[in-house]
């Protein structure tokens, strides 16, 4: 059986992929994995019950997905805090706020409102691992659930100043006040909409807002980290400092400058990264980052004298290297940013709002800022219908690629993923120029094609 679990949770077409049976089996899995261990004598001890954080971002399928999935927990013995609507990060952090157990966020980020996503966070906030993944599927797959009766089953609640536990989290990190600054707030039509606006006018800037009336359907839909146009237009036509967009969870943030110009999730890594060096915070001056990082932020990075560690793509992977090496700053190209000081996973809130602090801070624009990083054309190919387990062991495409590094120098590199869900083989090529990377793709995806191809059934 294909495993269950992707980078980010159980994500599929709710009510077809997603179904409330497999909520609330996930659950109640859940729940046997996820309550067990040191904790459980503690529990014991004290009487008392595990308790659980959910919450849901706006689409309409979170309803029923989360009363499902409410509904495996408490049948198995477990509390249910139900915080409604509100971003990933926020039921991360609530979770290591009050001491629940785990939590559960019902959610599929940046996809579009059919599509829906189950995200497990363990005790303090924190993404599982894939061993307790692959336990929650194999207690799916067959094993003893818990099957309490009387008073040991679980009760549901409304998690009631949740949202406010949030603001006054976020508004606590700031380093600097917003005061000044105009910044108009694209929130996805998601879980952003209820809690950035009243922060960033909490911090004290001018908030202008769009993409902030989620009716269930729209979110997503031309709007957000994913579709940047909308939220530059408004900048111009505002005559707005920055503008800061979210997506459908709050997980991520991109930015646009006064100039309608995309600062992207390496570009505001770089930022808070040298903000971090200077003011003596960024510990032992490393940034963590993935291999899909451009180059132009290692080249930016070490210029100012701060190191960076690589790690596999997926914000779970980047908090791993942040946890190993004890680190305080890492993220993605994608705008998953993670500063381990105030969260435990990716926040676009959090992220915005310390960037749009530094441009108060400096009194610097954020093009300015953003200079500090020069951006490396970057071309992406994906090489569809090949045999991608075969890619590490063919040595004419390793010659490939060592023939387009030695054309590079240290002015570009080239990387190859095999995908981990289809036969399909990624081609990136950076360069100092686009024409060199389109020509470098576009010639190693022939070789990668040649060779690893599949057999037309």
């Amino acid at each position: 059986m294909a495993r269950l679990f992707g980078t980010d949770g159980v994500r599929g077409l709710a009510n077809r992929d997603l179904t409330a049976g497999l909520a609330l089996g996930l659950a109640q899995a859940s729940a046997v994995v996820l309550t067990s261990g040191r904790r459980a004598a503690e529990r014991a001890a004290q009487g008392r019950r595990p308790v659980a954080v959910v919450a849901r971002d706006p689409r309409i399928s979170g309803e029923f997905i989360t009363s499902a999935v409410a509904a495996g927990l408490a049948s198995s013995g477990v509390d249910v805090l139900d915080a409604g609507v509100i971003p990933t990060p926020a039921a991360a952090f609530l979770i290591a706020d009050i001491g629940a157990d785990f939590g559960v966020m019902i959610s599929a980020s940046h996809n579009p409102a059919p599509d829906n996503g189950i995200k497990f966070f363990a005790f303090g906030g924190t993404k599982l691992p894939d061993e307790v993944e692959d336990r929650i599927e194999a207690v799916l797959a067959g094993e003893k659930l818990l099957t309490p009766i009387g008073g040991d089953v679980g009760r549901i609640r409304r998690f009631a100043d949740a949202e406010d536990r949030y603001v006054v989290h976020l508004l606590g990190t700031l380093p600097h006040r917003l005061d000044g600054i105009h910044v108009v707030l694209d929130c996805a039509h998601g879980a952003a909409a209820g809690v950035s606006p009243q922060v960033f006018t909490d911090a004290g800037a001018r908030v202008t807002v769009i993409g902030a009336d989620p009716n269930g359907l729209n979110i997503n839909d031309g709007v957000g980290s994913t579709h940047l146009d909308n939220l530059a237009r408004a900048v111009l036509e505002h005559g707005a400092d920055v503008g800061i967009a979210h997506d459908g969870d709050a997980d991520r943030c991109l930015a646009v400058d006064r100039d309608g110009n995309i600062v992207d999730g390496d570009q505001i890594m770089a930022i808070l990264a040298v903000s971090m060096a200077d003011r003596g915070v960024l510990k032992n001056r490393t940034l963590v980052a993935t291999v899909m990082s451009n180059l132009g932020l290692k080249k930016a990075m070490a210029a100012n004298g701060i190191s960076m560690i690589e790690s596999k793509v997926g914000d779970r992977y980047v908090l791993e290297e942040l946890d190993a090496h004890g680190l305080s700053l890492g993220g993605e190209q994608s705008g998953h940013v993670i500063m381990t000081k105030f969260a435990t996973t990716g926040d676009g809130i959090l992220t915005g709002l310390h960037l749009v602090a530094e441009m108060a801070r400096t009194g610097k624009t954020l093009a300015e800022l953003a200079s500090v990083m020069t951006v490396f054309p970057q071309i992406l190919v994906n090489v569809r219908g090949v045999d991608h387990h075969a890619l590490a062991g063919d040595e004419v495409i390793a010659q490939a690629v060592r023939d387009a590094e030695t054309e590079l120098g240290d002015t570009g590199r080239v990387l190859l993923r095999p995908s981990g869900t289809e036969p399909m083989v990624r081609v990136m090529v950076e360069a100092a120029d686009q024409p060199t990377a389109d020509r470098l793709a576009h010639s190693l995806a022939e070789v990668v094609q040649s060779r690893l191809a599949l057999p037309v059934t």
